[in-house]
């Protein structure tokens, strides 16, 4: 295993971050191709052999049981110093008044009932899912602030927003002398690359750590193209972010493929690969189902492509609706 900083912290992160999402209970109206605990606790047990330090989950995983698997996966296997714990606040937790968002009210409550599902007294990055378009950047920014400075969390980051608002809540955050985020866990993958025009340029210019999710395309990337899985089939999300552009996006997994075939590796290597050599790119967030799939997620550390390929590999790409941000 390779380990890196986190952007500009003296954290230690490993290469590949295992995605949590794939671990919990079905819930009604959610994700149905989630691993229950008997199922999950194998792969993150291998993943710690593997080296892997980085497990991010989210409180809406799974309405909380995500956090619960992961942590007392965790508390057996895991040495908690050395583990890097990130989990969200932002999703619909319940139903009714301030259920969501991120108020003060919504971050101080879900902290303290994310810990107590995960086991511990403190995350090592927490992570706003999303923008809240109903709460100033200022209240957001000083809870997140008052979270770090109460010991509860060791650094803060964002996922999934425009690079605008972005830099307006890291340039609140220095006004205010508060937290500022040291990591983006943005969507990039080969057949979705709209971050590089506007926010990997500003996390490159600010040494802000960036963890992509979905860098396999939630599949796509990697399987044959008539192949389908009971997620393929399920996932509505997965079927809403890349659906639209399929007839597009078919000519670069082919290009994956080739290239796979002609270094004989899986064609995960090649996809994860490219973007690890991606200026900023501190550890893309892999979700597996299968043992397989983490071991050949590890793997591609191994892989470092050629200029050449990678002009081979992006030459397709054409401009895409944001997927992402909201």
């Amino acid at each position: 295993m390779e380990y890196i900083k986190l952007g500009n912290t003296g954290m230690d992160v490993s290469r590949i971050c295992l995605g949590c999402m794939s671990f919990g209970e079905a819930q009604p109206g959610g994700h149905q191709w989630v691993l229950d605990e008997e199922s999950s606790r194998p792969i993150i047990k291998r993943a710690l052999e593997l080296g892997i330090n980085f497990f991010d989950t989210a409180n809406i995983y799974a309405g909380g049981t995500s956090e619960e698997i992961v942590g007392r996966a965790l508390g057996d296997y895991a040495n908690r110093d050395e583990i890097v714990l990130a989990t969200k606040v932002w999703g619909r937790m319940h139903q009714g008044p301030n259920g969501a968002g991120l108020s003060r009210k919504a971050i101080m409550s879900e902290i303290d009932k994310s810990l107590k599902r995960l086991g511990t007294d403190y995350v090592d990055l927490y992570i706003i899912h999303r923008w809240d378009y109903n709460t100033p950047i200022e209240e957001t920014m000083e809870g997140m602030h008052d979270v770090v400075k109460s010991g509860k969390a060791r650094y803060i980051g964002a996922s999934a927003m425009y690079a605008w608002q972005f830099q307006k809540a890291l340039h609140v955050a220095e006004k205010n002398g508060w937290t500022r985020f040291v990591s983006m866990q943005n969507h990039l993958n080969l057949i979705y690359r709209e971050e590089e025009r506007e926010m990997m340029p500003l996390c490159k210019d600010q040494r802000i750590a960036v963890t992509p999710y979905s860098p396999l395309a939630s599949g796509r990337l990697i399987r044959d193209w008539s192949e389908t899985t009971h997620r393929s089939e399920t996932d509505n999300i997965q079927k809403s972010k890349y659906d639209a552009t399929a007839d597009v996006d078919r000519l670069i997994v082919e290009r994956v493929v080739t290239v796979a075939e002609k270094r004989d590796v899986p064609r995960s290597h090649i996809a994860l690969a490219w973007l690890m050599q991606k200026e900023s790119v501190a550890a893309p967030i892999v979700g597996v189902t299968k043992m397989k799939q983490l071991e050949d997620s590890v793997g591609a550390l191994s892989v470092k492509l050629t200029s050449e390929e990678i002009s081979f590999l992006e030459e397709p790409y054409v401009p895409h609706p944001i997927v992402g941000a909201q």
